[in-house]
């Protein structure tokens, strides 16, 4: 439950949030504009609903030091420890992001990053505050004991984990993740291979026992017997007992 409390106050606060960078910003100082529609904490200071500019100190030796000035930059609110942070994917826009806090307490504001900056600025909280934040979001948070911008040219900065624990911090490689309000982009799990269905084999038909051929079908016997002989023999003998009887007659008349 607390959690979803949390994630819903970081998720107004994303919402409430407008930034712009001034119109001529001057690439050396990342002067920007932060409007905010409540209350957040900084290091040493906590910001009521408004408009602030922030900048970097003028220092040739030391980039990671912000001052936090009113909307006419006539005031000087607060000025803070920050360490290198570190981003792959750089904005065209100013990004402000916070730590994940207990509820109840205004949002930790953690880095700030110039638009088309890789490189930002990670915010150091002292001991008291850093504890709070480390034991809420389970991870460590930079610390320092120093109190001014002067005290911030030599003071050691550390490490506190959720225990409440020091520990050394370098902060040439320290690359946290770059907000803790957002939700970090997981790698895609590997698809889960679909399972392979292996089709079960049509069984093959039995063989159909082959049908009897029809049994041949007795020939008809014709009532009356074909002609087999022709009439053209009958005429011809005809023909001839004719002419053996004629010339019988014949021989009889000449001996009478």
């Amino acid at each position: 439950m607390m959690n979803s409390i949390r994630l819903i106050a970081l998720t107004s606060l994303a919402a409430a949030v407008s930034l712009a960078p001034v119109a001529k910003a001057d690439e050396w100082n990342k002067q920007t504009v932060l409007t905010i529609s409540e209350t957040i904490q900084l290091p040493n200071a906590t910001l009521q609903p408004g408009t602030y500019t922030l900048k970097l100190l003028d220092s040739q030796s030391d980039r990671h030091v912000v001052q936090v000035f009113d909307k006419d930059e006539k005031h000087l609110i607060t000025t803070i420890l920050a360490v290198p942070n570190y981003r792959l994917q750089p904005t065209g826009k100013s990004k402000f992001s916070f730590w994940e806090v207990p509820a109840g307490t205004p949002p930790a504001l953690r880095a700030w990053f110039y638009p088309g900056d890789n490189f930002g600025q990670e915010f150091v909280y002292p001991k008291n505050i850093s504890s709070q934040i480390a034991a809420s979001a389970k991870m460590a948070v930079p610390t320092t004991t120093a109190q001014s911008a002067e005290e911030y040219k030599s003071a050691p900065i550390t490490a506190t984990n959720e225990t409440g624990a020091s520990s050394s911090l370098d902060t040439n490689t320290y690359k946290p993740i770059e907000s803790a309000n957002e939700t970090a982009k997981a790698e895609p799990a590997p698809p889960t291979p679909e399972p392979v269905v292996t089709p079960e084999p049509t069984p093959t038909p039995a063989p159909q026992a082959a049908e009897p051929a029809p049994e041949p079908q007795p020939v008809p016997v014709p009532t009356e017997l074909p002609q087999t002989a022709s009439s053209v023999p009958l005429i011809g003998l005809a023909g001839i007992v004719s002419l053996l009887a004629f010339f019988a007659l014949r021989s009889n008349r000449v001996k009478a």
